[in-house]
């Protein structure tokens, strides 16, 4: 659910929207097309939204008797790194939003949580709380460079599909090693000669 706790909103802040010029009878509409500036710490451990990267809103404000219902998209690049071999990924999400924000004083401030419906403050709406959680929502946890990345080789930590077929690591039980020291290694030793 999303943070609508009242604090004042920056009207130059990019993700609060005026809608001084949006008039407050049903059915009004205004639309709006603009690329804004990504706000910090949009994303998950290994994957998020660069901050200050251009998101691209693509939004329909229509008034309804309880407020103002927003839809439409929102898209931006994406830059983390993969959870198997730890590559560079890029990409794009586009997440689709309907949010509605309630005017002041109406009966949809009285009868919800304070969290289940957004708010507006005057002429504004704060847009950044529903685009962060639909954001964070469309992004992978476990993010992959592509589906069959078969990862890193857990001794030397290089890809697997960078080392030759047949890479492997002998290894030595440390409990065993000095008995593996008495015992010559079979790919060294010279071969033994008959009687």
């Amino acid at each position: 659910m999303h943070d609508h706790s009242l604090k004042h909103l920056n009207p130059r802040a990019p993700l609060v929207l005026d809608t001084r010029d949006l008039p407050r009878s049903p059915g009004a509409m205004r639309v709006i097309q603009r690329a804004v500036r990504a706000p910090a710490d949009l994303g998950l451990e290994l994957i998020g939204v660069p901050e200050g990267a251009d998101l691209t809103l693509d939004l329909r404000l229509e008034s309804v008797s309880e407020g103002v219902l927003v839809s439409g998209t929102a898209s931006g690049p994406v830059e983390g790194e993969c959870g198997r071999c730890l590559r560079p990924i890029t990409d794009v999400v586009t997440v689709s939003l309907q949010e509605l924000y309630a005017y002041e004083n109406s009966a949809t401030e009285e009868t919800t949580e304070e969290d289940e419906v957004g708010r507006l403050q005057g002429d504004l709406l704060d847009l950044e709380p529903a685009l962060r959680d639909l954001l964070v929502l469309a992004l992978p946890n476990h993010p992959l460079c592509r589906a069959d990345c078969p990862g890193l080789c857990p001794e030397c930590g290089v890809p697997w599909d960078e080392l030759p077929a047949g890479h492997r690591h002998d290894q030595i039980d440390t409990r065993w090693a000095a008995l593996a020291e008495l015992t010559p290694d079979p790919r060294t030793a010279a071969p033994e000669t008959g009687p």
